[in-house]
């Protein structure tokens, strides 16, 4: 064979693969059957990021971050009528769905779990640590032993302190827990992160930025005696005229509050922020 002829044949070869396992229509989708009196529920296995709906015929909402709900419109269409194309994005990966109408009610889907075979791996640049990535690391970090024990707070017989504190990637996990030394069960109302001025005078405006979470590994609401929780924050300037507050308060009216506060300097001194990441269990 000569060099010409080798060369057509790999881009024969090439353009065979290619077409063979890249989707050109929908008849190359996965086929879901929607009726215009059912819902028909789709389950991710993460987090969704992004959901696209190719026509105005389906109406489509996502009542929670994995979930995607999708329903015909109206239900004058032809039994087999390619009605949307439904695109799904999560953080790691994306799947199509071609949704085809069904006058039968009773064969139209009504849940719909995506399966591995039907994700198409995808790098999403807006997620550099995928939730379940979180979920893993935290739960290595709160298996761990404590690494800090001079930073603490302690208000009403209770005591806050920080466990430890890693950076990895984009992101903070501070691990804290707390101690309650009274015989009074504490419900939580919520848990605000802050950074704020380390030194507050009378004469000058205090900035604060209330830091939105990212994730929590523990999601109990009240505790009697102690409590422990994995939280991620997005990173952030951190100069040392700052200070880093989680602050606790109780649903009561007049209820506790207790906050710690973790100074950049405290930090430092015992080894500093630790860049790692811990492998699989």
């Amino acid at each position: 064979m000569n060099i010409r002829k080798m060369f057509a044949a790999i881009a024969v070869g090439v353009m065979t693969a290619g077409n063979a396992f890249a989707q050109q229509t929908y008849e190359d989708m996965e086929c879901l059957t929607v009726n215009e009196q059912v819902t028909t529920v789709i389950t991710a296995t993460e987090p969704i990021r992004f959901v696209d709906i190719s026509t105005e015929k389906i109406a489509g909402d996502q009542p929670i971050n994995n979930v995607v709900r999708l329903k015909p419109k109206e239900g004058a269409h032809d039994d087999g009528e390619v009605l949307a194309i439904v695109t799904i994005v999560t953080e790691r990966y994306r799947t199509q769905y071609a949704l085809l109408y069904t006058a039968r009610m009773k064969e139209a889907v009504t849940d719909k779990t995506i399966l591995n075979i039907e994700k198409n791996a995808y790098h999403n640049p807006a997620v550099s640590l995928s939730t379940e990535d979180m979920y893993r690391i935290a739960r290595n970090i709160w298996s761990s032993p404590a690494k800090w024990h001079d930073v603490k707070c302690k208000k009403n017989r209770m005591e806050m302190r920080l466990n430890n504190i890693y950076a990895v990637g984009d992101y903070f996990f501070i691990d804290y827990s707390v101690e309650n030394k009274t015989n009074i069960r504490f419900d939580i109302d919520e848990i605000r992160v802050k950074l704020s001025d380390k030194k507050v005078s009378k004469a000058t405006n205090t900035q604060t930025v209330e830091l939105t979470p990212e994730m929590q590994l523990e999601e109990r609401t009240s505790f009697k005696f102690g409590y422990r929780n994995v939280m991620v924050i997005k990173k952030m300037t951190f100069p040392n005229d700052k200070v880093l507050s989680i602050e606790m308060s109780e649903k009561q009216i007049s209820g506790r509050t207790i906050s710690l506060n973790i100074d950049y300097e405290d930090v430092l001194s015992a080894d500093g922020f630790n860049n790692v990441l811990l492998q699989e269990d």
